[in-house]
């Protein structure tokens, strides 16, 4: 029997995004709202209600608004914002950090989809702080290099228009006052005990996201070098197929350049190590809409379908 979904919020960047992931599937009904209903709390109310699964693909106000609609107790919320990644009855949608992640969101009905930055972030760190080589006193500091369509359609509006500001041209660091939106789950996941000191950086390019993490050598636990942290990430994420651990060395290929555009299109997430036997650098390359918010999302529904995780997707 085919799954009923709805998508509240199917006009927005990551609605359209799981939208057009449907095409061609052959296990889901899609429920469609009305365009001039889509906002009207007693249509969502019933669209809701009527589905096996919904995907919130909303500002956090109106996740949280919605959550509250849901009646029918057997009704399953995929919600994409930031509003209940950290809340308790909400399982974190990153079935590769551990088998307990995976569990959560195969037998869960909330299921809260990672940030873009955090996906990185959190690719990164968590193995690092399960392992106990990351003290979770570390200071950790990042960047996070993305392209401007995880802005939403306002920024998208404004990098394509036909008239723009010069400084649209060159990147742009904001999150400046480090309260960026994301630091809550990227602290809470990995178990730091401090929010990383994170520095986001908006490009003119639609979409692809490279996050690092450097490292003193010396501050970690063990003897630590590229090497070992390249084994460790492999060993983690074995078997894993959205996750592509590199080759130490692999940089080369690029002329010891990593882009940050490189996976747009792509629904996985490489993980490269870099550096030296004091300083390592740790670094993941992605697409932002893709393992940083749709693609993620399509497969924890195909971890709740029972289905190929990786079906839909491009890979």
């Amino acid at each position: 029997m085919k799954k009923k979904i709805f998508i509240d919020g199917s006009e927005g960047t990551t609605g359209l995004r799981i939208f057009e992931r449907f095409e061609g599937r052959d296990d889901i009904e899609l429920l469609k709202i009305s365009s001039d209903l889509r906002k009207d709390p007693g249509e969502i109310r019933k669209f809701i209600n009527a589905s096996d699964i919904t995907f919130l693909c909303l500002p956090d106000a109106a996740a949280r608004e919605a959550v509250s609609f849901v009646e029918n107790n057997d009704v399953i919320l995929i919600d994409t914002s930031t509003a209940h990644r950290t809340e308790a009855g909400w399982a974190y949608g990153y079935p590769e950090l551990s088998p307990a992640h995976r569990e959560a969101i195969r037998t869960g009905k909330r299921i809260a989809v990672p940030g873009c930055h955090a996906t990185g972030f959190i690719t990164l760190v968590y193995p690092l702080t399960a392992a106990g080589i990351l003290p979770k006193d570390y200071p950790v500091s990042s960047f996070s290099l993305t392209g401007y369509s995880g802005g939403g359609k306002k920024m998208i509006a404004e990098y394509e228009g036909s008239t723009r500001d010069d400084e649209l041209n060159s990147p742009r660091q904001y999150g400046l006052s480090q309260m960026h939106k994301h630091l809550k789950e990227m602290k809470a996941i990995t178990g730091l005990a401090k929010e990383p000191l994170f520095s986001p950086i908006v490009a003119d390019y639609y979409s692809g996201m490279l996050v690092s993490v450097p490292l003193y050598a010396d501050l970690l636990n063990g003897v630590q070098t590229p090497a070992s942290i390249r084994e460790l990430y492999a060993k983690h994420f074995e078997g894993e197929p959205f996750i592509k651990v590199m080759p130490l060395g692999a940089e080369a290929d690029s002329r010891n350049f990593l882009g940050s555009n490189n996976c747009s299109g792509w629904d996985g997430i490489e993980i490269f190590v870099t550096g030296n036997d004091d300083r390592i650098l740790v670094s993941s390359r992605f697409d932002n809409l893709g393992k940083g918010a749709s693609g993620a999302a399509i497969q924890c529904l195909n971890i709740v379908l029972g289905c190929e995780e990786t079906r839909g997707l491009h890979l």
